[in-house]
């Protein structure tokens, strides 16, 4: 099967790549690199640089495709508050532009890369896919709009297509030609900025009095690996005018201490955080539930948050 991968130089998508070659799938990439990195892209596959806004860039990265694999978007909480309209043209726009032209190139499978954030602040822990939608931020109302537009897609034009919504990601990869692992800047995810805390620029703690085990914070994390095994049997299990929808996550938690201690002790010194002010909209348990995923893809996360801090702790050498 051919495979086109949008945003297949970033994090998620480049170690997509990698696992589906593996798995001995043909791969295409389409990435503008605004955020992803062109030397992830193996040598062997076609990579174009190019964009979702640009229709001929799209129906060249669509050539001999049967599958597409949608990573590529704008991710940032924040960055969507203060740029609503770029939000709203990358990725609703980018992925309309996307069904569009898989509708002429005849391409009919897709899994798409949705989020959490779609939920917005839940009514119920575990979230179900179930759970009412009520995104609280731009970029997680472009995730649901997508969806939403994919919905219709399937009703339409009978495509199959399968949105996995993912909670937070960590980890990294060890390829054949080295570690792939996060990249961002600036960086907000928690366990990397965990392992490069310092005494001079400490990891702050968001909330020490939250009605949690430990008062901190208790968030969802699913390992890339995991994660991108959950896109592969997604993909094997597309079935025609349907359009799945899967939460992804570990289906448990674990507390900001909690992580904190796991990165402790890969590191053999204990990690300097600094205790501050609740942030406004933070809820205090974000857990996914797992089961649809668990029994209609068979998915099954193997690698705990000790693996996750691990990976991206030997990523940095």
């Amino acid at each position: 099967m051919h495979v086109l991968v949008t945003g297949g130089t970033g994090y998620i998508g480049s170690t997509a790549v990698e696992i589906l070659l593996s798995q001995g799938y043909q791969i295409s990439i389409l990435d503008d690199c605004s955020t992803g990195h062109a030397d992830t892209a193996p040598a062997g596959v076609t990579f174009i640089q190019g964009s979702l806004l640009n229709g001929g860039d799209l129906a060249q990265a669509l050539v001999g495709v049967d599958a597409v694999m949608h990573f590529a978007g704008k991710s940032l909480v924040g960055e969507s508050v203060e740029k609503p309209v770029m939000y709203q043209q990358v990725n609703v726009q980018g992925s309309r532009n996307l069904l569009d032209e898989m509708h002429k190139s005849g391409v009919t499978k897709l899994v798409f890369s949705s989020s959490a954030a779609t939920y917005g602040e839940p009514e119920h822990v575990p979230i179900l896919e179930s759970a009412p939608t009520k995104p609280t931020n731009p970029y997680g109302a472009t995730k649901l709009e997508i969806d939403q537009m994919i919905t219709a897609e399937a009703t339409s034009r009978d495509i199959a297509a399968a949105s996995l919504r993912y909670f937070n990601v960590a980890g990294a990869y060890k390829s054949d030609r080295g570690w792939l692992a996060e990249r961002h800047n600036p960086e907000t995810h928690l366990i990397p900025n965990v392992l490069r805390s310092t005494k001079e620029n400490p990891v702050k703690i968001f909330g020490t009095d939250w009605p949690t085990s430990d008062g901190t914070c208790v968030r969802d994390y699913v390992h890339v690996v995991d994660l991108i095994d959950a896109h592969i049997k997604a993909l094997e299990s597309l079935q025609p005018g349907k359009h799945e929808i899967y939460n992804l996550g570990s289906g448990d938690g674990y507390s900001v201490r909690q992580v904190v201690t796991a990165a402790s002790k890969a590191t053999g010194h204990e990690i300097p955080t600094l205790d501050s002010p609740r942030r406004a909209g933070d809820p205090a348990v974000l857990i996914a539930d797992i089961n649809k995923a668990k029994s209609k893809l068979g998915w099954i996360p193997t690698r705990g948050i000790e693996s996750m801090v691990t990976d991206t702790l030997a990523s940095f050498n």
